[in-house]
């Protein structure tokens, strides 16, 4: 499975593709599904270009790209960022999402933030599974002490803010560390920036999940620029199609 990542926090000044709004996200859903990608994770932002998890924020970029995109798997990030590091003030945004008409399928929760469990627990309500952040080590066994632990939808592992090797290194340590645990959640693994696509390349030689979408890299394998989302997908299918070829 290859997930896209279509924004992030980038905006116009890092990348002129980078999707935006409601409609832009729904067009990149398109060209991303046709490119190959099975699921996208976005960051909603309101009228004015923020990050938000307000009900009828979310709603409406999720019900763009769910209409244009029917089956296509949503997720959405739940960074506490967007909310100053209030892990109470997240929680009650995303408690709203009940009264939406359209909410995601998966979102992104990430262990080194504080409030996950409670999080988890209040999106298990809401039918909305977890994709569990794991950024380190340490996040890894914080997640294996995680009362919810089994309930995961999926275990995001993400290489951020690391050189490539330091990066390959940590994945290593963090696939042992779950391999071990045998939880029955599939893994996703990526990387961001400089270590996007050896971390990428290490998903796909390990038959993991992984993603790739212009939150995680503005270049191609070669370090040159890329049209937008859809060309990295292109270029993830790629080398994902020479390994099945060489097996």
């Amino acid at each position: 499975m290859i997930q896209a990542s279509l924004n992030g926090g980038r905006t116009a000044q890092d990348h002129p593709r980078v999707p935006l709004t409601p409609q832009q996200l729904a067009a990149d859903a398109r060209l991303v599904r046709a490119a190959g990608a099975s699921s996208v994770h976005l960051h909603p932002r309101d009228d004015r270009g923020t990050e938000s998890l307000d009900a009828v924020v979310v709603s409406a970029s999720v019900g763009a790209v769910r209409r244009a995109c029917p089956g296509l798997e949503i997720s959405v990030s739940t960074g506490l960022w967007m909310y100053d590091g209030d892990a109470a003030a997240r929680e009650r945004a995303v408690a709203a999402w009940a009264a939406a008409e359209h909410r995601p399928d998966v979102v992104s929760l990430n262990l080194s933030e504080p409030g996950f469990d409670r999080l988890a627990r209040v999106l298990g309500t809401l039918g909305v599974g977890v994709e569990a952040g794991v950024w380190s080590l340490a996040d890894a066994v914080r997640l294996l002490e995680s009362p919810v632990a089994g309930t995961c939808r999926r275990i995001l592992v993400e290489l951020i803010g690391l050189p490539t090797e330091q990066a390959l290194a940590e994945a290593d340590a963090v696939l042992r560390r779950l391999a071990e645990a045998q939880l029955a959640a599939p893994v996703l693994l990526h990387g961001e920036d400089g270590c996007a696509w050896p971390v990428l390349d290490r998903a796909l030689d390990l038959r993991l999940e992984t993603r790739i979408g212009l939150e995680d890299t503005l270049t191609d394998p070669d370090g040159h620029d890329v049209e937008g989302n859809a060309a990295l997908v292109r270029h993830a299918v790629e080398r994902l199609a020479r390994r099945t070829r060489a097996d």
